[in-house]
Protein backbone atom coordinates (compact mmCIF):
# COMPACT_ATOMS: atom_id res chain seq x y z
CA UNK A 1 0.00 0.00 0.00
CA UNK A 2 1.50 3.32 -1.11
CA UNK A 3 1.73 5.94 1.65
CA UNK A 4 1.81 9.66 0.84
CA UNK A 5 1.18 11.91 3.88
CA UNK A 6 0.83 14.98 1.64
CA UNK A 7 -2.50 13.78 0.27
CA UNK A 8 -5.81 15.03 1.80
CA UNK A 9 -7.90 11.84 2.22
CA UNK A 10 -8.05 8.99 4.70
CA UNK A 11 -10.22 6.18 3.33
CA UNK A 12 -11.45 3.63 5.87
CA UNK A 13 -12.71 0.11 5.28
CA UNK A 14 -16.21 0.94 6.61
CA UNK A 15 -16.72 3.22 3.56
CA UNK A 16 -16.13 6.39 5.56
CA UNK A 17 -13.75 9.00 4.18
CA UNK A 18 -11.96 11.80 6.06
CA UNK A 19 -10.98 14.94 4.16
CA UNK A 20 -8.52 17.54 5.55
CA UNK A 21 -10.18 20.94 5.36
CA UNK A 22 -6.94 22.94 5.31
CA UNK A 23 -5.32 20.99 2.48
CA UNK A 24 -4.55 23.02 -0.69
CA UNK A 25 -6.60 20.54 -2.76
CA UNK A 26 -9.58 20.58 -0.38
CA UNK A 27 -11.99 22.39 -2.71
CA UNK A 28 -11.28 20.34 -5.81
CA UNK A 29 -11.36 17.00 -3.96
CA UNK A 30 -14.51 17.96 -2.05
CA UNK A 31 -16.23 18.83 -5.33
CA UNK A 32 -15.71 15.31 -6.72
CA UNK A 33 -16.14 13.40 -3.46
CA UNK A 34 -19.48 15.04 -2.63
CA UNK A 35 -20.95 13.70 -5.88
CA UNK A 36 -20.82 10.08 -4.63
CA UNK A 37 -20.54 10.38 -0.83
CA UNK A 38 -22.61 12.10 1.88
CA UNK A 39 -21.13 14.53 4.41
CA UNK A 40 -21.75 13.18 7.93
CA UNK A 41 -19.73 15.46 10.22
CA UNK A 42 -17.78 18.67 9.75
CA UNK A 43 -15.43 19.37 12.66
CA UNK A 44 -12.78 22.07 12.29
CA UNK A 45 -9.96 20.14 10.64
CA UNK A 46 -11.55 17.05 9.07
CA UNK A 47 -14.80 16.49 7.20
CA UNK A 48 -16.22 12.98 7.45
CA UNK A 49 -18.06 11.49 4.45
CA UNK A 50 -19.91 8.21 4.14
CA UNK A 51 -20.24 6.28 0.89
CA UNK A 52 -23.67 4.61 0.83
CA UNK A 53 -25.50 2.48 -1.72
CA UNK A 54 -27.97 5.33 -2.36
CA UNK A 55 -25.21 7.91 -2.84
CA UNK A 56 -23.56 5.59 -5.37
CA UNK A 57 -26.83 4.86 -7.21
CA UNK A 58 -27.64 8.56 -7.53
CA UNK A 59 -24.11 9.29 -8.76
CA UNK A 60 -24.34 6.49 -11.32
CA UNK A 61 -27.78 7.61 -12.49
CA UNK A 62 -26.40 11.14 -12.93
CA UNK A 63 -23.70 9.75 -15.23
CA UNK A 64 -20.65 9.53 -12.94
CA UNK A 65 -18.43 6.57 -13.96
CA UNK A 66 -17.25 4.10 -11.33
CA UNK A 67 -13.69 4.72 -12.55
CA UNK A 68 -13.97 8.41 -11.63
CA UNK A 69 -15.16 7.57 -8.10
CA UNK A 70 -12.32 5.07 -7.57
CA UNK A 71 -9.74 7.43 -9.06
CA UNK A 72 -10.81 10.25 -6.71
CA UNK A 73 -10.02 8.03 -3.72
CA UNK A 74 -6.87 6.37 -5.10
CA UNK A 75 -5.24 9.62 -6.22
CA UNK A 76 -5.90 11.46 -2.95
CA UNK A 77 -5.68 8.82 -0.17
CA UNK A 78 -2.75 9.14 2.25
CA UNK A 79 -2.57 5.45 3.04
CA UNK A 80 -4.07 3.95 -0.06
CA UNK A 81 -7.61 2.64 -0.47
CA UNK A 82 -8.64 -0.68 1.12
CA UNK A 83 -9.53 -3.20 -1.55
CA UNK A 84 -12.85 -3.79 0.20
CA UNK A 85 -13.80 -0.15 -0.45
CA UNK A 86 -13.03 -0.34 -4.17
CA UNK A 87 -14.90 -3.62 -4.51
CA UNK A 88 -17.81 -2.20 -2.48
CA UNK A 89 -18.07 0.84 -4.75
CA UNK A 90 -18.04 -1.37 -7.82
CA UNK A 91 -20.55 -3.81 -6.30
CA UNK A 92 -23.13 -1.20 -5.31
CA UNK A 93 -22.68 1.20 -8.23
CA UNK A 94 -23.03 -1.69 -10.70
CA UNK A 95 -26.35 -2.64 -9.16
CA UNK A 96 -28.01 0.42 -10.70
CA UNK A 97 -29.16 -0.76 -14.13
CA UNK A 98 -28.66 -4.43 -13.31
CA UNK A 99 -32.43 -4.66 -12.99
CA UNK A 100 -34.52 -2.85 -15.58
CA UNK A 101 -38.19 -2.35 -16.22
CA UNK A 102 -39.02 -2.66 -19.89
CA UNK A 103 -42.22 -3.16 -21.84
CA UNK A 104 -42.96 -5.15 -24.94
CA UNK A 105 -46.36 -4.50 -26.46
CA UNK A 106 -48.82 -4.30 -23.61
CA UNK A 107 -46.73 -6.30 -21.15
CA UNK A 108 -44.33 -4.97 -18.51
CA UNK A 109 -41.24 -6.95 -17.54
CA UNK A 110 -38.54 -6.92 -14.89
CA UNK A 111 -35.43 -7.70 -16.94
CA UNK A 112 -31.79 -8.50 -16.18
CA UNK A 113 -28.81 -9.91 -18.04
CA UNK A 114 -27.80 -11.52 -14.73
CA UNK A 115 -29.92 -14.67 -14.41
CA UNK A 116 -28.63 -15.31 -10.87
CA UNK A 117 -30.08 -11.98 -9.67
CA UNK A 118 -33.47 -12.76 -11.20
CA UNK A 119 -33.55 -16.16 -9.52
CA UNK A 120 -32.70 -14.47 -6.21
CA UNK A 121 -35.50 -11.94 -6.70
CA UNK A 122 -37.98 -14.79 -7.08
CA UNK A 123 -37.07 -16.15 -3.63
CA UNK A 124 -38.18 -13.05 -1.67
CA UNK A 125 -41.58 -13.64 -0.07
CA UNK A 126 -42.17 -9.88 0.12
CA UNK A 127 -42.00 -9.64 -3.70
CA UNK A 128 -44.04 -12.66 -4.78
CA UNK A 129 -47.40 -10.86 -4.90
CA UNK A 130 -45.95 -8.36 -7.39
CA UNK A 131 -44.37 -10.90 -9.73
CA UNK A 132 -46.15 -12.95 -12.37
CA UNK A 133 -44.70 -15.57 -14.74
CA UNK A 134 -41.08 -15.79 -15.82
CA UNK A 135 -40.32 -15.17 -19.50
CA UNK A 136 -37.29 -17.32 -20.08
CA UNK A 137 -34.26 -16.83 -17.83
CA UNK A 138 -33.92 -13.05 -18.22
CA UNK A 139 -37.40 -11.61 -17.63
CA UNK A 140 -40.29 -11.73 -15.18
CA UNK A 141 -43.72 -10.40 -16.12
CA UNK A 142 -45.20 -7.84 -13.70
CA UNK A 143 -48.49 -6.00 -13.50
CA UNK A 144 -48.28 -2.30 -14.51
CA UNK A 145 -50.25 -1.55 -11.34
CA UNK A 146 -47.22 -2.68 -9.27
CA UNK A 147 -44.62 -0.69 -11.22
CA UNK A 148 -44.05 1.83 -8.44
CA UNK A 149 -44.37 -0.31 -5.33
CA UNK A 150 -42.10 -3.00 -6.82
CA UNK A 151 -39.36 -0.42 -7.48
CA UNK A 152 -39.82 0.80 -3.91
CA UNK A 153 -39.49 -2.69 -2.44
CA UNK A 154 -36.51 -3.64 -4.62
CA UNK A 155 -34.67 -0.46 -3.65
CA UNK A 156 -35.14 -1.34 0.04
CA UNK A 157 -33.67 -4.78 -0.68
CA UNK A 158 -30.61 -3.21 -2.34
CA UNK A 159 -31.65 -3.76 -5.97
CA UNK A 160 -32.38 -0.35 -7.54
CA UNK A 161 -34.35 -0.55 -10.78
CA UNK A 162 -33.65 1.48 -13.90
CA UNK A 163 -37.10 2.21 -15.29
CA UNK A 164 -36.97 2.11 -19.08
CA UNK A 165 -40.64 1.28 -19.63
CA UNK A 166 -42.77 3.58 -21.74
CA UNK A 167 -44.59 6.63 -20.43
CA UNK A 168 -48.00 7.78 -21.55
CA UNK A 169 -47.99 10.80 -23.83
CA UNK A 170 -50.80 12.48 -21.94
CA UNK A 171 -53.09 15.14 -23.29
CA UNK A 172 -51.28 17.05 -26.04
CA UNK A 173 -50.61 20.69 -25.20
CA UNK A 174 -48.30 22.73 -27.45
CA UNK A 175 -46.09 24.85 -25.20
CA UNK A 176 -43.76 27.32 -26.84
CA UNK A 177 -41.10 29.22 -24.93
CA UNK A 178 -40.91 32.94 -25.48
CA UNK A 179 -37.53 32.96 -27.19
CA UNK A 180 -36.08 35.56 -29.54
CA UNK A 181 -38.05 34.27 -32.51
CA UNK A 182 -41.51 34.21 -30.97
CA UNK A 183 -42.34 37.34 -28.99
CA UNK A 184 -41.26 40.80 -28.06
CA UNK A 185 -40.27 39.79 -24.49
CA UNK A 186 -37.72 37.02 -25.04
CA UNK A 187 -35.70 35.13 -22.49
CA UNK A 188 -32.89 32.64 -22.86
CA UNK A 189 -32.12 29.48 -20.94
CA UNK A 190 -28.68 29.54 -19.37
CA UNK A 191 -26.29 26.79 -20.42
CA UNK A 192 -26.64 24.84 -17.16
CA UNK A 193 -30.44 25.13 -17.37
CA UNK A 194 -30.36 23.60 -20.86
CA UNK A 195 -28.10 20.82 -19.55
CA UNK A 196 -30.53 20.10 -16.71
CA UNK A 197 -33.49 19.82 -19.09
CA UNK A 198 -31.44 17.60 -21.44
CA UNK A 199 -30.44 15.36 -18.52
CA UNK A 200 -34.08 14.85 -17.63
CA UNK A 201 -35.39 14.42 -21.13
CA UNK A 202 -32.56 12.30 -22.57
CA UNK A 203 -32.81 13.22 -26.26
CA UNK A 204 -36.56 13.10 -26.64
CA UNK A 205 -37.26 10.25 -24.23
CA UNK A 206 -38.08 12.00 -20.98
CA UNK A 207 -39.05 9.74 -18.12
CA UNK A 208 -38.44 10.38 -14.47
CA UNK A 209 -35.73 11.98 -12.39
CA UNK A 210 -34.67 14.69 -9.97
CA UNK A 211 -32.71 17.85 -10.82
CA UNK A 212 -30.73 19.36 -7.93
CA UNK A 213 -29.81 23.05 -8.14
CA UNK A 214 -29.38 25.82 -5.54
CA UNK A 215 -32.04 28.37 -4.70
CA UNK A 216 -31.89 31.23 -7.18
CA UNK A 217 -30.63 29.01 -10.02
CA UNK A 218 -33.97 29.12 -11.84
CA UNK A 219 -35.53 25.75 -11.06
CA UNK A 220 -38.95 27.10 -12.06
CA UNK A 221 -37.58 28.09 -15.47
CA UNK A 222 -36.08 24.61 -15.88
CA UNK A 223 -39.46 23.07 -15.05
CA UNK A 224 -41.15 25.27 -17.65
CA UNK A 225 -38.56 24.30 -20.26
CA UNK A 226 -39.21 20.62 -19.47
CA UNK A 227 -42.93 21.25 -19.97
CA UNK A 228 -42.21 22.79 -23.37
CA UNK A 229 -40.03 19.82 -24.31
CA UNK A 230 -42.81 17.35 -23.37
CA UNK A 231 -45.70 19.48 -24.76
CA UNK A 232 -48.40 17.86 -22.67
CA UNK A 233 -50.89 18.57 -19.90
CA UNK A 234 -48.89 19.16 -16.73
CA UNK A 235 -49.69 18.96 -13.03
CA UNK A 236 -47.32 21.00 -10.84
CA UNK A 237 -47.19 20.31 -7.10
CA UNK A 238 -45.48 22.85 -4.90
CA UNK A 239 -45.04 23.92 -1.30
CA UNK A 240 -47.43 26.85 -0.72
CA UNK A 241 -49.81 29.36 -2.27
CA UNK A 242 -47.01 31.90 -2.78
CA UNK A 243 -45.18 29.34 -4.89
CA UNK A 244 -48.38 28.57 -6.86
CA UNK A 245 -48.67 32.26 -7.79
CA UNK A 246 -44.99 32.43 -8.67
CA UNK A 247 -45.21 29.41 -10.98
CA UNK A 248 -48.27 30.87 -12.72
CA UNK A 249 -46.58 34.25 -13.28
CA UNK A 250 -43.49 32.58 -14.69
CA UNK A 251 -45.48 30.25 -16.99
CA UNK A 252 -47.55 33.11 -18.40
CA UNK A 253 -44.52 35.36 -18.91
CA UNK A 254 -42.21 32.74 -20.41
CA UNK A 255 -44.55 30.68 -22.61
CA UNK A 256 -47.33 31.29 -25.12
CA UNK A 257 -49.94 29.80 -22.77
CA UNK A 258 -52.88 32.00 -21.83
CA UNK A 259 -54.71 32.60 -18.55
CA UNK A 260 -57.43 30.15 -19.58
CA UNK A 261 -54.88 27.32 -19.86
CA UNK A 262 -53.23 27.66 -16.44
CA UNK A 263 -55.26 26.83 -13.33
CA UNK A 264 -54.71 27.02 -9.58
CA UNK A 265 -55.81 24.32 -7.15
CA UNK A 266 -55.60 25.25 -3.48
CA UNK A 267 -57.77 25.90 -0.45
CA UNK A 268 -59.74 28.73 -2.07
CA UNK A 269 -59.51 27.97 -5.82
CA UNK A 270 -59.99 24.61 -7.52
CA UNK A 271 -59.54 25.31 -11.19
CA UNK A 272 -58.30 22.31 -13.20
CA UNK A 273 -56.80 23.41 -16.53
CA UNK A 274 -54.31 21.86 -19.02
CA UNK A 275 -51.59 23.19 -16.71
CA UNK A 276 -52.67 23.01 -13.07
CA UNK A 277 -50.62 24.15 -10.07
CA UNK A 278 -51.53 22.72 -6.65
CA UNK A 279 -50.08 22.68 -3.15
CA UNK A 280 -49.00 19.58 -1.25
CA UNK A 281 -51.18 20.80 1.61
CA UNK A 282 -54.43 20.64 -0.37
CA UNK A 283 -53.65 17.12 -1.61
CA UNK A 284 -53.14 15.88 1.95
CA UNK A 285 -56.05 17.78 3.49
CA UNK A 286 -58.88 15.83 5.09
CA UNK A 287 -61.56 16.74 7.58
CA UNK A 288 -60.85 13.90 10.00
CA UNK A 289 -57.93 11.56 10.49
CA UNK A 290 -59.99 8.58 9.34
CA UNK A 291 -61.27 10.35 6.18
CA UNK A 292 -59.87 9.75 2.70
CA UNK A 293 -57.69 12.33 0.98
CA UNK A 294 -60.45 13.66 -1.28
CA UNK A 295 -58.20 15.93 -3.35
CA UNK A 296 -55.92 13.07 -4.42
CA UNK A 297 -58.38 12.67 -7.29
CA UNK A 298 -56.52 15.55 -8.90
CA UNK A 299 -53.99 12.96 -10.13
CA UNK A 300 -56.72 11.52 -12.37
CA UNK A 301 -58.68 14.68 -13.22
CA UNK A 302 -56.95 14.94 -16.63
CA UNK A 303 -54.68 12.79 -18.74
CA UNK A 304 -51.51 14.36 -17.33
CA UNK A 305 -48.39 13.71 -19.38
CA UNK A 306 -45.98 15.28 -16.83
CA UNK A 307 -46.07 15.82 -13.09
CA UNK A 308 -43.59 18.27 -11.60
CA UNK A 309 -42.74 17.95 -7.89
CA UNK A 310 -41.34 21.30 -6.82
CA UNK A 311 -39.31 21.18 -3.57
CA UNK A 312 -39.47 17.38 -3.91
CA UNK A 313 -37.69 16.90 -0.58
CA UNK A 314 -40.94 18.11 1.08
CA UNK A 315 -43.13 15.46 -0.60
CA UNK A 316 -45.59 14.21 2.06
CA UNK A 317 -45.99 10.47 2.68
CA UNK A 318 -49.56 10.28 1.27
CA UNK A 319 -48.34 11.78 -2.01
CA UNK A 320 -45.65 9.07 -2.17
CA UNK A 321 -48.43 6.50 -2.09
CA UNK A 322 -50.31 8.26 -4.90
CA UNK A 323 -47.09 8.57 -6.90
CA UNK A 324 -46.54 4.81 -6.69
CA UNK A 325 -49.78 4.37 -8.67
CA UNK A 326 -48.88 6.72 -11.54
CA UNK A 327 -45.52 5.41 -12.68
CA UNK A 328 -46.57 5.53 -16.34
CA UNK A 329 -46.70 9.34 -16.07
CA UNK A 330 -43.48 11.31 -16.51
CA UNK A 331 -42.23 12.74 -13.22
CA UNK A 332 -39.78 15.58 -12.63
CA UNK A 333 -38.48 16.47 -9.17
CA UNK A 334 -36.91 19.87 -8.50
CA UNK A 335 -35.00 20.66 -5.32
CA UNK A 336 -32.03 22.44 -3.80
CA UNK A 337 -31.26 19.42 -1.63
CA UNK A 338 -32.16 15.73 -1.66
CA UNK A 339 -31.97 15.69 2.14
CA UNK A 340 -35.19 14.65 3.86
CA UNK A 341 -35.42 14.96 7.61
CA UNK A 342 -37.65 11.86 7.69
CA UNK A 343 -34.99 9.71 6.00
CA UNK A 344 -37.16 8.82 2.98
CA UNK A 345 -34.59 9.71 0.31
CA UNK A 346 -34.90 6.16 -1.06
CA UNK A 347 -38.59 6.74 -1.80
CA UNK A 348 -37.79 9.86 -3.82
CA UNK A 349 -35.23 7.78 -5.72
CA UNK A 350 -37.59 4.89 -6.50
CA UNK A 351 -40.92 6.70 -7.00
CA UNK A 352 -40.04 10.15 -8.43
CA UNK A 353 -36.74 9.10 -9.97
CA UNK A 354 -32.97 9.10 -9.45
CA UNK A 355 -30.83 12.19 -9.50
CA UNK A 356 -30.22 13.13 -13.13
CA UNK A 357 -28.45 16.47 -12.65
CA UNK A 358 -26.63 18.15 -9.78
CA UNK A 359 -25.20 21.66 -10.07
CA UNK A 360 -22.56 22.70 -7.53
CA UNK A 361 -23.56 25.82 -5.64
CA UNK A 362 -20.05 27.26 -5.66
CA UNK A 363 -19.73 26.71 -9.40
CA UNK A 364 -22.80 28.85 -10.03
CA UNK A 365 -21.44 31.43 -7.61
CA UNK A 366 -18.13 31.61 -9.49
CA UNK A 367 -20.05 32.19 -12.73
CA UNK A 368 -22.07 35.02 -11.16
CA UNK A 369 -25.44 33.26 -11.49
CA UNK A 370 -26.00 33.36 -7.72
CA UNK A 371 -24.69 35.77 -5.11
CA UNK A 372 -21.43 35.21 -3.24
CA UNK A 373 -22.55 34.57 0.35
CA UNK A 374 -20.50 34.86 3.52
CA UNK A 375 -21.83 32.71 6.38
CA UNK A 376 -21.25 33.75 9.97
CA UNK A 377 -22.34 32.16 13.22
CA UNK A 378 -22.56 34.62 16.11
CA UNK A 379 -22.50 32.93 19.52
CA UNK A 380 -24.13 34.84 22.34
CA UNK A 381 -24.33 33.87 26.05
CA UNK A 382 -27.72 33.24 27.59
CA UNK A 383 -29.17 36.20 29.45
CA UNK A 384 -29.20 35.86 33.24
CA UNK A 385 -32.94 35.16 33.43
CA UNK A 386 -32.78 32.65 30.56
CA UNK A 387 -29.76 30.90 32.10
CA UNK A 388 -31.63 30.15 35.32
CA UNK A 389 -34.67 28.91 33.42
CA UNK A 390 -32.52 26.84 31.07
CA UNK A 391 -30.89 24.89 33.89
CA UNK A 392 -34.24 23.92 35.41
CA UNK A 393 -35.92 22.81 32.17
CA UNK A 394 -36.31 19.64 30.10
CA UNK A 395 -34.20 19.07 26.97
CA UNK A 396 -37.02 20.13 24.63
CA UNK A 397 -37.71 23.27 26.65
CA UNK A 398 -33.99 24.06 26.77
CA UNK A 399 -33.80 24.16 22.98
CA UNK A 400 -36.63 26.68 22.78
CA UNK A 401 -35.23 28.80 25.63
CA UNK A 402 -31.90 28.94 23.80
CA UNK A 403 -33.65 29.83 20.55
CA UNK A 404 -35.60 32.68 22.14
CA UNK A 405 -32.64 33.93 24.22
CA UNK A 406 -33.49 37.58 24.91
CA UNK A 407 -29.80 38.54 24.69
CA UNK A 408 -30.01 37.97 20.92
CA UNK A 409 -31.79 41.31 20.52
CA UNK A 410 -28.55 43.22 21.19
CA UNK A 411 -26.83 41.25 18.44
CA UNK A 412 -29.70 41.98 16.05
CA UNK A 413 -29.43 45.71 16.80
CA UNK A 414 -25.68 45.61 16.18
CA UNK A 415 -26.08 43.78 12.84
CA UNK A 416 -28.83 46.15 11.68
CA UNK A 417 -26.55 49.11 12.35
CA UNK A 418 -23.72 47.35 10.54
CA UNK A 419 -25.92 46.81 7.46
CA UNK A 420 -28.06 49.93 7.77
CA UNK A 421 -28.37 50.54 4.03
CA UNK A 422 -28.91 46.94 2.90
CA UNK A 423 -32.19 45.04 2.35
CA UNK A 424 -32.39 42.67 5.34
CA UNK A 425 -34.48 39.68 6.38
CA UNK A 426 -34.81 38.46 9.97
CA UNK A 427 -35.89 34.80 9.93
CA UNK A 428 -37.03 32.72 12.89
CA UNK A 429 -38.99 29.76 14.18
CA UNK A 430 -40.98 31.17 17.10
CA UNK A 431 -43.83 33.62 16.53
CA UNK A 432 -43.59 35.17 20.02
CA UNK A 433 -39.90 35.91 19.47
CA UNK A 434 -40.53 37.40 16.03
CA UNK A 435 -43.37 39.58 17.34
CA UNK A 436 -41.05 40.97 20.03
CA UNK A 437 -38.37 41.72 17.42
CA UNK A 438 -41.00 43.35 15.23
CA UNK A 439 -42.19 45.56 18.10
CA UNK A 440 -38.59 46.48 18.98
CA UNK A 441 -37.46 47.33 15.42
CA UNK A 442 -40.75 48.67 14.07
CA UNK A 443 -40.48 46.34 11.05
CA UNK A 444 -43.51 44.32 9.88
CA UNK A 445 -43.66 40.56 10.46
CA UNK A 446 -44.98 37.92 8.07
CA UNK A 447 -46.33 34.62 9.41
CA UNK A 448 -48.58 31.83 8.17
CA UNK A 449 -51.64 33.43 9.77
CA UNK A 450 -51.30 36.59 7.66
CA UNK A 451 -53.60 36.81 4.64
CA UNK A 452 -51.90 35.98 1.35
CA UNK A 453 -52.71 39.41 -0.13
CA UNK A 454 -51.11 41.20 2.84
CA UNK A 455 -47.98 39.03 2.56
CA UNK A 456 -47.67 39.81 -1.13
CA UNK A 457 -48.03 43.54 -0.47
CA UNK A 458 -45.17 43.47 2.05
CA UNK A 459 -42.99 41.35 -0.26
CA UNK A 460 -43.66 43.83 -3.06
CA UNK A 461 -42.70 46.81 -0.86
CA UNK A 462 -39.48 45.01 0.07
CA UNK A 463 -38.67 44.33 -3.60
CA UNK A 464 -39.24 47.99 -4.49
CA UNK A 465 -36.92 49.17 -1.71
CA UNK A 466 -39.76 50.84 0.21
CA UNK A 467 -39.26 48.43 3.11
CA UNK A 468 -35.60 47.86 4.08
CA UNK A 469 -36.29 45.32 6.85
CA UNK A 470 -38.73 42.41 6.89
CA UNK A 471 -39.27 39.84 9.65
CA UNK A 472 -40.43 36.43 8.43
CA UNK A 473 -41.40 33.12 10.02
CA UNK A 474 -40.77 29.71 8.47
CA UNK A 475 -43.53 30.52 5.96
CA UNK A 476 -40.77 32.23 3.95
CA UNK A 477 -38.46 29.21 3.94
CA UNK A 478 -39.63 28.21 0.47
CA UNK A 479 -40.49 29.79 -2.86
CA UNK A 480 -40.27 33.45 -1.85
CA UNK A 481 -38.61 35.51 -4.55
CA UNK A 482 -36.84 38.49 -2.94
CA UNK A 483 -33.88 38.96 -5.30
CA UNK A 484 -32.41 42.08 -3.69
CA UNK A 485 -32.27 40.70 -0.13
CA UNK A 486 -28.60 41.05 0.79
CA UNK A 487 -28.57 40.18 4.51
CA UNK A 488 -30.34 37.36 6.35
CA UNK A 489 -30.29 37.13 10.14
CA UNK A 490 -31.46 33.73 11.44
CA UNK A 491 -32.53 34.02 15.07
CA UNK A 492 -33.95 30.52 15.62
CA UNK A 493 -34.58 27.32 13.68
CA UNK A 494 -36.04 23.80 13.59
CA UNK A 495 -33.54 21.71 15.56
CA UNK A 496 -30.90 20.25 13.20
CA UNK A 497 -32.79 20.75 9.92
CA UNK A 498 -30.19 20.87 7.13
CA UNK A 499 -32.83 21.52 4.49
CA UNK A 500 -34.16 24.53 6.40
CA UNK A 501 -30.66 26.01 6.70
CA UNK A 502 -30.15 25.62 2.95
CA UNK A 503 -33.53 27.15 2.11
CA UNK A 504 -33.00 30.11 4.41
CA UNK A 505 -29.63 30.87 2.91
CA UNK A 506 -31.41 30.54 -0.43
CA UNK A 507 -33.46 33.66 0.36
CA UNK A 508 -30.36 35.78 -0.33
CA UNK A 509 -28.73 33.71 -3.11
CA UNK A 510 -30.43 35.33 -6.06
CA UNK A 511 -28.08 37.55 -8.09
CA UNK A 512 -28.18 41.20 -7.12
CA UNK A 513 -29.18 43.83 -9.66
CA UNK A 514 -26.34 46.13 -8.65
CA UNK A 515 -23.15 46.21 -6.62
CA UNK A 516 -20.79 43.35 -5.85
CA UNK A 517 -23.39 40.55 -6.10
CA UNK A 518 -22.62 39.61 -2.49
CA UNK A 519 -24.70 38.76 0.58
CA UNK A 520 -24.25 37.82 4.24
CA UNK A 521 -26.00 35.05 6.20
CA UNK A 522 -25.90 35.37 10.00
CA UNK A 523 -27.02 32.67 12.39
CA UNK A 524 -27.33 33.84 15.99
CA UNK A 525 -26.77 30.92 18.37
CA UNK A 526 -26.95 30.70 22.17
CA UNK A 527 -23.48 29.63 23.31
CA UNK A 528 -22.91 26.36 25.19
CA UNK A 529 -26.51 25.22 24.74
CA UNK A 530 -28.39 22.54 22.82
CA UNK A 531 -28.95 25.12 20.09
CA UNK A 532 -25.19 25.22 19.47
CA UNK A 533 -25.09 21.42 19.11
CA UNK A 534 -27.96 21.44 16.61
CA UNK A 535 -26.37 24.33 14.67
CA UNK A 536 -23.51 22.05 13.64
CA UNK A 537 -26.00 19.58 12.19
CA UNK A 538 -27.97 22.31 10.42
CA UNK A 539 -24.87 23.55 8.64
CA UNK A 540 -23.77 20.18 7.24
CA UNK A 541 -25.38 20.46 3.82
CA UNK A 542 -24.09 23.98 3.15
CA UNK A 543 -20.60 22.98 4.29
CA UNK A 544 -20.78 20.14 1.76
CA UNK A 545 -21.60 22.74 -0.91
CA UNK A 546 -18.38 24.59 -0.07
CA UNK A 547 -19.65 27.29 2.29
CA UNK A 548 -17.57 28.16 5.34
CA UNK A 549 -19.06 29.37 8.61
CA UNK A 550 -16.90 31.87 10.44
CA UNK A 551 -17.64 31.99 14.16
CA UNK A 552 -17.54 35.10 16.34
CA UNK A 553 -18.57 35.55 19.96
CA UNK A 554 -20.75 38.35 21.18
CA UNK A 555 -19.51 40.35 24.13
CA UNK A 556 -22.45 41.67 26.22
CA UNK A 557 -20.11 44.15 27.95
CA UNK A 558 -18.74 45.88 24.88
CA UNK A 559 -21.74 45.02 22.66
CA UNK A 560 -19.53 44.01 19.74
CA UNK A 561 -18.61 40.73 18.12
CA UNK A 562 -15.09 39.69 19.01
CA UNK A 563 -12.76 36.74 19.08
CA UNK A 564 -10.85 34.88 16.42
CA UNK A 565 -12.81 33.65 13.48
CA UNK A 566 -12.35 30.10 12.33
CA UNK A 567 -13.92 27.70 9.91
CA UNK A 568 -16.15 24.82 10.93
Amino acid sequence: MKVDPTRPLIVQSDLSVLLETHHPEFESVRGVLSRFADLIKSPEHLHMYRITPLSLWNATAAGMPIEQMSACLQQNAKFGVPSSVLSGIRKYANRYGLLRMEDVGNELYLVSDDTVILREILTYDSLKKYLEDTRGERAIAISPAYRGVLKQELTKLGFPVEDLAAYRSGEFLPIQLRDEETVEEPFQLRDYQKSAVDAFHRIGEGGSGVLVLPCGAGKTVIGIAAMARCSCATLILTSNVTSVKQWKREILSKTGLGEDQVGEYNGTTKDVRPVTIATYQILTHRGKKEDDFAHMRLFSEREWGLIIYDEVHLLPAPVFRATADIQATRRLGLTATLIREDGREEDVFSLVGPKKFDMAWKELESQGWIAKVTCQEVRVPLSESDRDLYGASSARQQFRIAGENSAKQQVIDHLLRLHADEPTLIIGQYIDQLEQISAHTGAPMISGSMAYENREELYDQFKKGQLPLLIVSKVANFAVDLPDAAVAIQVSGSYGSRQEEAQRLGRILRPKSSGANAAVFYSIISEDTKEQDFAMKRQLFLVEQGYEYCITRWSPETKVCKGEQYEI
